[in-house]
């Protein structure tokens, strides 16, 4: 009677186990790192006149009773937000309230003499026309600053054509070098798009003054915009290919 052969448990272990650590080695061994690799960016940008204008009216009360400092300022700021509510439009001219304080004033002695108050109102809209007409009518509140700045609708429309610029001229560089090295081609490995508005607000040089108070409930504030650059850059990394 033949006897059958049956391989021992062990030796059906061992091989078992060599084939895991085989396997388990292979995936651990580093892949070779890609070869000519080539990383550099482009950019593109175009100037844009800003067509957002934002003057701050400011009112400032002074008085010995915080309670009646604050209720000018109240009645200041109150009269100020209902002639300029009656002129707002949504998406021509904003009209919100800004910063509303009350801080004591001190004596030489170190104790409290007195309280000084202040409330902003501001106004910003595409409008500019409006908005520096409305400025000037409002009375009891002194005009702080003026300033420009981009809207965000005009932003990213223009965004849009200088982002597809700044690809377009990533693409062109990356196949001229591809051309100068020799290749035939290249492959995007990896890319950024960063894009944005540089300039800041622009600040108009008008700062209110007493003789300017009759002359602002007649006439609007004398603006003019400046321009802001939207740029868009474009960094990656391709691999030449034959």
């Amino acid at each position: 009677m033949a006897s059958s052969r049956r391989r021992p448990p062990q030796a059906l272990f061992a091989v078992l186990l060599s084939a895991v650590l085989a396997s388990a080695a292979a995936q651990a061994s580093p892949a070779a790192p890609p070869e000519n690799l080539v990383s550099f960016s482009a950019s593109a940008q175009t100037e844009v006149a800003q067509d957002l204008l934002g003057i701050t009216l400011q009112a400032v009360r002074d008085g010995s009773d915080a309670a009646a400092v604050q209720a000018q300022l109240k009645q200041a700021l109150d009269a100020a937000l209902k002639d300029a509510r009656a002129a707002a439009q949504p998406g021509a001219m904003e009209v919100r309230s800004g910063n509303f304080s009350l801080f004591p004033r001190y004596g030489k002695d170190g104790k409290i003499n007195g309280w000084q108050g202040q409330a902003e109102l501001l106004l910003e809209g595409r409008d500019t026309e409006r908005v520096a007409r409305t400025a000037g009518r409002i009375q009891g509140m002194n005009i702080t600053s003026v300033g420009f700045s981009l809207s965000r609708e005009q932003a990213e429309m223009h965004e849009a054509a200088v982002t597809a610029d700044a690809i377009r001229k990533y693409r062109a560089r990356a196949a001229e070098l591809a051309r100068q090295f020799g290749f035939g081609g290249y492959t995007l490995r990896e890319v950024s798009v960063q894009g944005g508005e540089s300039g800041g607000p622009r600040p108009v040089l008008y700062r209110a003054q007493k003789a300017d108070i009759a002359l602002a409930a007649e006439a609007p504030v004398p603006v003019e915009p400046g321009k802001a650059t939207v740029s868009v850059t474009v960094s990656g990394t391709v691999q030449l290919r034959p």
